[in-house]
């Protein structure tokens, strides 16, 4: 009884001793507190709080202004004098593999609720390893049965990377990155009744996406890390190719700023934005891609992979005047472009003295702040446009996605949270940079951290690939499951021996191949996702040489592995858009700071696929009880083959051209069905006909598809009908399971 009437108010001792914690507390950290008026002025409510450190309960009870029964595990507290100080203050013990003394801890917390006080909980179960929100324990919505108390979500953030926090491998033991740390605290608006623990969990899940998108404003772009990136690598090995490049970060720094120079008088208007790129991954592509990115202009790198015809469309779509490309890597192709190309090549004597003395200067002698200055870069604003990726349509147009600096830097700063980059990482870069996961990740990635990046021009050398990683020692290789087949065929044991993360995405990582690969490589590949739309990373499995720790699960087989920080996801009903349970899959919806700000020109499509900031991925997925994500289906209307997206649609109407007929009955129709190789395969139903299959597939490269997107001569499928709706729409359903029925794929 004593306990109670303590809680209900604090006392004249408790007061004075919350303001001196409070004031030491502000010597040291820096404090924003976000819609603390959702919690009631009165009345139980239940704040259930995500758990980044062992600060968490002391700022609960600090900027909580009434006083709070935080739930805590009671091995925390074995000194007397340390357990005295947390019973005055309210504390319940809990101690979860003792059930009794767990059930009667529990149920303390909900008398409180009951009694109308505010109690907290922590139902991670323990402080988080990776800074992903972690699974959420039952004990949450156990207390809120009987009583009529909301939920009240909690975000704690910026505590990741504070001495607290298990950043860097370790509590405590490290130097404090800034003087009087910021930190900031979110409150959520209030859940009544929730159906689920699930909803609870994504709502704190969603307001840590928020709370990223709030402090949007002090992200560090991308250039102005490179300026530093390249700085601390001054004289040690930077970026290297198979071309016989290998460069220090002075030497990159300094290419990259007299290039900057040279297109500034020699090629680009001051008017001009937009500037195509069309290079292969290498130390060429990367010194332009930063020289336009410390110019300020947006580069396009566009795909080497289509048609002049698509080439075009898109840089007429994006406004591009100039295409800076290579004479040698133009040799390979035919491609005809609707602008002033100028080749690399010709810069070769440009540089004067004064060029080379100032980028010299700048690189060696001048601070990085100063360079933030002299260039600009403090001006860049988060939603400030940094590159266009252009991306298939459903009707097999290009889009451009427009992604912002706030997408790329939190991408960026995500991966070296959860994978736990350092400065002895080698990332491999054979993804082209024209893929939102190459220019984010082994472009970006590289550059922007103490990181070293060694860079291939094309995925499918897998020897080649194999010697690059054995000569620059590669830790990190972010690939696809069709590219890890080539270096499993072709790469000797020895050249992936320093290898320790293998990432793949793209396309399905079949449990064979990561057999195969971890048998005669010793590393295993685990999955990522992500999209275009998304910059691209979503979620990732974390590789157990990067967990740090076994407490917590942080991969999971079959899955994509959990958000990383500040990336909240949930799965709808594809009919009611309801939100669905753990376990139960729908339409896969996410957001955060890596949602695109759009299509180029194209709001309408915007529309489509982004409400109340929720970007709809057309993946159809279940997240899991532990918050793992795992892609179920997919309904848009395009097949994943060795990374790239094919159109079904486009396809189609090619293939509807040759044929001619009556349009209101399909002669038609494309789909896939999964593929051992290829992750999928491109199949091809139709009525009788008057062409053979190797007819079609001449007519198909005549009309200029790429090779990718020919389905080969076993893929046409004679049917009696193509399978319709009554609405006269194809029924995608049937079509893929007349496909699997008549080339005897298992469901």
């Amino acid at each position: 009884m004593p306990e109670r009437t303590q809680l209900r108010r604090y006392t004249l001792r408790q007061h004075l001793l919350r303001l001196a914690v409070w004031i030491v507390a502000n010597l040291f950290y820096r404090f924003r507190i976000w819609d603390r008026d959702n919690i009631p002025a009165s009345g139980g409510a239940l704040l259930v709080c995500n758990h980044v450190s062992w600060l968490d309960g002391l700022l609960i009870l600090l900027l909580v202004r009434r006083p709070v029964r935080i739930i805590a595990w009671s091995g925390n507290f074995q000194m007397r004098w340390l357990r005295a100080w947390a019973t005055r203050w309210g504390l319940i013990f809990i101690q979860p593999k003792r059930r009794k003394e767990m059930l009667a801890a529990l149920g303390e917390a909900r008398d409180s609720l009951a009694r109308g006080e505010l109690v907290c909980i922590f139902p991670e179960g323990g402080i988080t390893r990776t800074g992903q929100l972690q699974g959420f324990k039952p004990g949450a919505i156990w207390l809120l049965k009987g009583t009529d108390a909301p939920v009240i979500p909690v975000y704690l953030d910026e505590l990741w990377g504070s001495i607290f926090s298990f950043s860097g491998g370790r509590f405590f033991w490290k130097r404090p990155k800034k003087w009087r740390y910021p930190i900031s605290i979110h409150f959520g608006r209030p859940l009544r009744h929730p159906r689920h623990l699930h909803q609870i969990r994504n709502a704190v899940q969603e307001l840590g996406a928020i709370a990223v998108m709030r402090r949007a404003d002090r992200f560090v772009p991308v250039t102005r890390s490179f300026l530093r990136a390249c700085k601390r690598r001054l004289f040690g090995s930077k970026i290297a190719d198979t071309l016989g490049a290998d460069l220090s970060g002075g030497m990159l720094l300094m290419r990259t700023l007299i290039l900057r120079r040279l297109l500034r008088r020699h090629t680009i208007q001051p008017d001009e934005g937009h500037v195509g790129v069309l290079l292969p991954p290498g130390a060429a592509a990367v010194v332009v891609n930063a020289s336009l990115a410390l110019d300020r202009r947006v580069p396009v790198n566009l795909n080497y992979t289509v048609t002049s015809e698509i080439m075009n469309s898109c840089i007429r779509l994006a406004g591009i005047r100039t295409v800076l490309t290579s004479r040698k890597f133009m040799e390979k192709f035919e491609f005809e472009l609707d602008a002033n190309v100028v080749y690399l090549e010709s810069f070769k004597d440009r540089p004067t003295i004064a060029d080379k003395v100032v980028a010299a200067l700048f690189t060696y002698a001048v601070p990085s702040r100063l360079l933030d200055r002299w260039f600009g870069l403090h001006h860049i604003r988060p939603d400030d446009l940094q590159t266009i990726i252009f991306t298939s349509g459903s009707t097999g147009e290009p889009k451009g996605v427009m992604l912002s600096q706030l997408n790329i830097a939190s991408n960026v700063e995500a991966i070296e949270q959860v994978v736990h980059l350092h400065k002895q990482d080698v990332l491999l870069g054979i993804l082209p940079f024209f893929h939102s996961f190459g220019y984010t990740v082994t472009l970006w990635t590289a550059l922007s951290l103490d990181v070293k990046g060694a860079y291939h021009f094309s995925p499918l050398d897998a020897r080649q690939i194999g010697q690059l990683a054995r000569n620059h020692r590669v830790t990190v290789v972010l690939s696809t499951p069709t590219f890890l087949r080539g270096f499993l065929r072709r790469c000797a044991p020895e050249d992936f021996s320093s290898v320790d993360v293998v990432i793949t995405g793209a396309e399905k990582l079949p449990p064979s191949l990561a057999d195969a690969f971890e048998e005669k490589f010793g590393v295993r590949p685990l999955e990522g996702y992500g999209t275009t739309e998304l910059s691209p990373l979503v979620s990732v499995n974390v590789p157990p040489s990067r967990a740090w720790s076994d407490i917590v699960v942080s991969a999971k087989e079959g899955s994509v592995g959990r958000p990383i920080p500040g990336v909240a996801a949930k799965t709808v009903h594809l009919d009611t858009g309801e939100e669905l349970d753990a376990g139960e899959s729908g339409m896969l919806l996410i957001k955060g700071p890596n949602v695109m700000l759009g299509y180029y020109q194209r709001p309408d499509l915007t529309e489509q696929v982004l409400k109340d900031g929720w970007y709809t991925t057309g993946d159809i997925a279940m997240i899991d009880s532990d918050g793992f994500i795992h892609i179920t289906g997919r309904q848009s209307r395009f097949s994943k083959i060795g990374g790239e997206m094919v159109p079904h649609i486009e396809i189609e109407e090619k293939l509807a051209a040759i044929l001619g007929g009556d349009e209101e009955t399909p002669q038609v129709a494309v789909t896939a069905v999964p593929d051992p190789r290829k992750g999928e395969r491109l199949v091809v139903l139709h009525t009788a006909i008057d062409f053979s299959p190797d007819d079609l597939r001449s007519k198909l490269a005549e009309m200029g598809l790429p090779n990718l997107y020919i389905p080969s001569a076993d893929s046409f499928v004679q049917v009696e009908e193509i399978p319709v709706l009554g609405s006269g729409k194809l029924d995608l359903k049937q079509v893929q399971q007349l496909a699997r029925e008549k080339l005897g794929v298992a469901d």
